[in-house]
């Protein structure tokens, strides 16, 4: 089973990987594909996701993985801005896309018996490709688009030496071992979950893939495959600690060691249910897309420092930039700016003044805000984009996420500003809850916790808020709902 990827009930050996991997390179050469060319991939999680990454390091081309949760007009959006030679597609998803697809653009279906060419065939039809590349390969990442059009980050092309600085970041990041068996339960278009596909397949591991998450499932395969290593995201613990009793106490989880949660913040009480049911093995990971993960903490080490995103890993750098643009001392709030240096540099896709504005002194921000303290490690506050000015003061929705979160009946919340005529921004707090919550015993609850002045001004409460696959919930979805005054209909206070 080493060195096997399971998808479902299929499996593929590292061998068969391998080489439809080569013959995949070839038939992407054959169709034009070069160094520095980009390939789209509009894929569920399934073996071509593997396969099509191998194919495009052979060529030093990029792989352009795109969210298949998108409207038609996103995707369009990225097929054009993108320009790739090809797209690699599910036939499914390919159908609804239509004149989405820019014209010219060659596309391979994946299951399909329509008009393209099926992917299987492709493969069988081409002999091995016989280089490796030259290291100078990766991929190109649109993100999600918060305030506007995703914007693609571009990794350079990497020296020998900034290639195998990054695999050892993964393998520190992951603990990466021949033996291990991982299982990946997000979707393999977020390089979250990619990367603990691709290390793991590297370091000769095994690979569980789920096809999609489901809390119950999640739990049996632990224990079919004997999984010693994860990646999740927090809102998936969430959906897991919802399982019945019985449910959970059903399946042995004894073989796990090590399981990475990143994407978005855990809120303290539901990473100390996981810790207690399954044991000192989630380990918390900080980065972005720009820099790749930078920080990590162990069990031991968040248990002493609940909230803490951990240290640097290896030649990772962390430091905050205060409101006078200046480094701070420990314990001061400001811009989070990092960087693993040695590791492949970036770029924004066409927008190189973009670039330049999030670098200073050698490192990078991604918009997060926060602090360290004496002995370096990395607590954050919230984004700076998400920060709230309410009468000349400055407010983290985080903080006050945080202290709504403690209350029995919340089950998840997202606090944002609006504006407002006479403090400039107010707070609007969307609760999720299935009971039925008085606003004044939530005003009391939190007036125990936080400062009168960040208490929201408007509680509105729902059955759920609308979320990504990583995690982060749609803020600006939900500020455009309160704005366009259709929250009152759920239930505004």
């Amino acid at each position: 089973m080493s060195g096997d990827v399971i998808v479902g009930d299929r499996i593929r050996g590292r061998a068969e990987l391998l080489d439809r991997a080569a013959r995949l390179a070839s038939a992407m050469a054959a169709a034009g594909v070069g160094a520095g060319d980009a390939v789209a991939l509009l894929l569920r999680n399934d073996f071509a996701v593997l396969e099509a990454n191998l194919a495009v390091r052979r060529l030093d081309a990029y792989g352009v993985p795109i969210n298949w949760h998108w409207h038609p007009t996103e995707i369009g959006y990225v097929l054009r801005d993108a320009t790739p030679r090809l797209l690699i597609g599910h036939a499914d998803l390919l159908d609804g896309l239509g004149a989405h697809i820019p014209e010219g653009l060659r596309v391979i279906a994946v299951g399909g018996s329509g008009e393209q060419p099926d992917y299987d065939d492709w493969i069988a039809a081409h002999e091995p490709h016989e280089g490796h590349g030259n290291g100078l390969g990766s991929s190109m990442v649109y993100t999600s688009g918060t305030t506007g059009k995703p914007k693609a980050v571009r990794r350079l092309p990497a020296t020998g030496e900034e290639s195998a600085q990054r695999a050892r970041v993964l393998a520190v990041i992951h603990d990466t071992a021949p033996g291990n068996v991982a299982l990946v339960t997000g979707p393999l278009y977020h390089l979250f979950s990619q990367a603990i596909l691709m290390a793991t397949f590297a370091a000769g591991g095994t690979v569980v893939v789920m096809e999609r998450f489901d809390p119950e499932d999640c739990l049996r395969l632990i224990e079919q495959h004997h999984v010693t290593h994860g990646a999740l995201v927090p809102t998936l613990f969430v959906r897991l600690l919802r399982l019945p009793e019985e449910v959970k106490g059903r399946y042995d989880l004894s073989t796990l060691r090590h399981v990475v949660h990143s994407g978005a913040p855990c809120a303290p009480e539901v990473k100390r249910a996981m810790l207690n049911w399954w044991g000192p093995v989630l380990y918390e990971t900080y980065g972005s897309t720009e820099t790749g993960v930078v920080t990590k903490i162990s069990p031991r080490e968040w248990l002493a420092r609940p909230g803490s995103v951990g240290r640097p890993v290896l030649t990772g750098e962390v430091r905050i930039r205060g409101e006078d643009g200046q480094w701070t001392e420990a314990g001061r709030t400001g811009d989070v700016y990092l960087r693993i240096h040695g590791t492949p540099d970036f770029t924004f896709h066409g927008d190189p003044e973009k670039r330049a504005a999030v670098e200073y002194d050698g490192l990078i921000t991604c918009g997060d805000m926060g602090w360290l303290d004496e002995e370096g490690y990395l607590f954050l506050c919230d984004r700076r984009a998400d920060m709230v000015l309410s009468g000349g003061v400055n407010i983290y929705p985080a903080e006050v996420e945080a202290a709504l979160l403690e209350h029995p009946a919340v089950s998840d919340c997202a606090v944002f500003g609006v504006p407002d005529s006479e403090y400039g921004e107010v707070l609007v707090a969307y609760l999720q809850s299935d009971e039925a919550l008085i606003p004044d015993e939530v005003t009391a609850f939190l007036r125990g916790r936080i400062a009168g002045y960040k208490i929201p001004r408007h509680l509105v409460v729902g059955a759920s808020l609308p979320r990504e696959e990583t995690g982060k919930i749609l803020k600006r979805r939900l500020r455009e709902s309160f704005l366009a005054g259709e929250a009152r209909e759920t239930g505004a206070y």
